[in-house]
């Protein structure tokens, strides 16, 4: 197992850090000049000039690079090109939104198609059953900024029992800051739920298949108790590959509901870098995404192995 997670641990860095070579890379081929943008088409080469050195934008790009990377190995971010402030300030600021987001939407998914997902492979001859998965296959086919805008349109335009945007932090009122996330959650949770209940369809139908769940059956335990106690470990070794897929799609998402939404999570700050050309900051952002992505790949590998004991 220690070999396993080293193996893993080596894996993840490598990825980190030709992660941070291809951010860099895809930053610095896009078009325009940073310093351009910041002071206008009126500007003169002069300022320009004097602007791009005090940024450092004027060195090679190699030599950008190593400060860069250098400066995220040791925590910092850089500074931002329009509002002058440390990235990593701005970016921790942002990140518990982005996670508390995240996490939410993944719960409610969880709670949907787990249980979803066994009662349809369980019952699946049954009218229910069937019923349960075509609405998980229509599930998949929306995507989460128009199950946001349904939501909104359903319970803050129609029924009016929640609000149709903004954040509230959970120290100034936690009834608020739940009412501002649960339109947000619920719109990257069903989506997702949807696809992870087919999933946990297939794996549970594949369980009840194996001869173990019959000699199970066959010692006197009911359906649901051979599953229980034999089958549900089994069946979420291929849930939890799924699982890791669909939490950085999760994150992904985010980016986007937290546009639909008007939440000042990572996504909102990663838009309004692109659209100021603050390209560090932007930098940053995707970065730390990245990175999350990465992490939560080695987690997912981590469970496999702990659930699969031929991996150990």
């Amino acid at each position: 197992m220690i070999s396993y997670l080293a193996k893993r641990v080596a894996v993840l860095l490598a990825s980190t850090a030709t992660a941070g070579v291809v951010v860099f890379a895809f930053m610095a081929l896009l078009p325009g000049d940073p310093a351009e943008v910041a002071l206008g088409v009126n500007a003169t080469p002069e300022a320009i000039e004097a602007l791009r050195r005090q940024w450092g934008t004027d060195r090679p790009p190699l030599t950008q690079f190593l400060d860069w990377i250098g400066g995220l190995a040791a925590g910092d971010f850089g500074v931002s090109y329009v509002t002058s402030s440390p990235i990593g300030q701005q970016i921790g600021e942002r990140l518990g939104v982005t996670l508390t987001l995240v996490v939410g939407g993944m719960m409610i998914a969880l709670i949907v198609a787990v249980p979803a997902g066994t009662f349809a492979a369980v019952h699946h001859r049954n009218p229910l059953g069937a019923l349960i998965s075509a609405a998980s296959q229509v599930g998949i086919a929306v995507p989460a900024f128009l199950a946001g805008i349904l939501l909104v349109f359903v319970f803050a335009v129609q029924a009016q029992a929640l609000p149709s945007g903004g954040y509230v932090p959970l120290t100034e009122d936690p009834s608020m800051w739940f009412q501002s996330l649960l339109l947000p959650w619920l719109s990257l949770g069903l989506v997702q739920g949807a696809v992870l209940t087919r999933y946990v369809r297939s794996a549970v139908l594949e369980v009840m298949r194996e001869d173990y769940l019959r000699t199970a059956r066959a010692k006197g335990r009911g359906r649901m108790g051979a599953l229980w106690r034999h089958g549900l470990r089994n069946a979420a070794i291929p849930v939890v590959t799924v699982l890791g897929l669909q939490l950085a799609t999760l994150l992904i998402g985010a980016v986007v509901v937290e546009r639909v939404f008007v939440i000042p999570g990572l996504g909102d700050l990663l838009l309004n870098g692109v659209a100021q050309r603050d390209l560090l900051l932007v930098q940053g952002v995707v970065m730390v995404l990245v990175v999350a992505v990465l992490l939560v790949n080695f987690v997912v590998d981590v469970a496999y192995a702990v659930l699969d004991p031929r991996l150990r």
